[in-house]
């Protein structure tokens, strides 16, 4: 048997409609099944670097030649802080189980991402440690969408419910989710890249809709420290992305008009779409937008919808043998 290192980074959703880019949350489905991206690695030294095979529910969506996955790029990434270290890397098989769809909203990229440097750092005796690994994740989410963000990274790499800080050395901190609240997720199977979800947001904000969305998410924060539900849930209310980006999500309008029929706190887009999600305190109104959704607002079979808890856990790793 060989020594190897399995990963699992969850699904997550950015933005929450009140924090663009400032906000994120993991996410677990109550049903206990996984939903996020597995990477397994163990020694190989026949090969020269690594190798990379992919597998997966969504692997057809993937670069058909490895060197362009995501997670050859992550391995080169991880050998080079290594030799700055004065290290070196292992030769490696790495096996990435591609479970979530990309450019879905669902932080398919940064799942990818931050189970890869989590099982290249397991293997490597954690040389890197908490802060070169949250570092090296920021870089490489950061090559896929043009620019450093770690609204999906943070919450899929920790867990939980993150504020994006950048300020001071400090990368985002821990808010107190709500633990009633059922988050309905759904996918509906169509693809909107972040490039063409973000090229269509204005150049410029009136400063009325600046201020209503700081006041709004300063107010959400303070509602999450002070346990204020109701106020917390008010503020989920998009004045910078969703305003533009609905036109892109067919059927988005009709399913936040039947979530709130339901009494659904908010419907928003997960991330830069397509997919969206709708929050519920009644978990029998959460099942019944989940199957509304599957019946009304999946496209296709590549869909699917799942009622989650916040996955406050956020990536693990355990050492297998294969």
């Amino acid at each position: 048997m060989t020594k190897a290192y399995r990963a699992y980074a969850p699904a997550s959703a950015a933005n929450l409609s009140v924090g663009f880019d400032l906000l994120g949350a993991a996410l677990r489905p109550i049903s206990g099944q996984p939903l996020g991206d597995f990477v397994t690695v163990n020694e190989n030294p026949g090969c020269n670097g690594c190798q990379v095979t992919t597998k997966g529910r969504f692997v057809h969506k993937l670069p058909t030649d490895p060197r362009k996955n995501i997670v050859f790029d992550a391995y080169n990434a991880y050998k080079k802080a290594l030799e700055s270290q004065g290290k070196k890397a292992l030769n490696l098989s790495i096996v990435l189980e591609k479970n979530l769809p990309v450019c879905s909203g669902l932080g398919s990229s940064a799942a990818s991402v931050v189970a890869a440097v989590v099982a290249l750092d397991a293997i490597h005796g954690n040389a890197l440690g908490e802060e070169g690994k949250i570092k090296l994740m920021g870089e490489l989410e950061g090559k896929i969408s043009g620019s450093i963000h770690y609204d999906n990274v943070a919450p899929c790499y920790y867990g939980g419910l993150q504020l994006i800080i950048g300020e001071h050395g400090v990368i985002s901190q821990s808010l107190e989710p709500f633990k009633d609240w059922y988050w309905v997720s759904c996918f509906p199977g169509i693809k909107v890249s972040t490039a063409a979800a973000r090229s269509i947001l204005p150049a410029q904000y009136r400063r009325q809709d600046v201020i209503t969305y700081g006041r709004r998410l300063a107010t959400f924060v303070h509602a999450c420290h002070t346990r204020n539900e109701k106020l917390a849930a008010a503020c989920l209310i998009d004045v910078i992305a969703e305003p533009y980006r609905a036109q892109l999500i067919p059927g988005f309008d009709l399913a936040r008009s039947y979530g709130a029929a339901l009494g659904a706190l908010a419907t928003g887009i997960s991330g830069s779409g397509s997919s969206i999600f709708s929050i519920f305190t009644d978990k029998d109104d959460a099942f019944e937008m989940k199957e509304w959704l599957e019946r009304n607002f999946i496209a296709n079979e590549d869909g699917f919808a799942h009622v989650c808890f916040i996955d406050e856990k956020g990536s693990t790793v355990e050492e297998v043998e294969i």
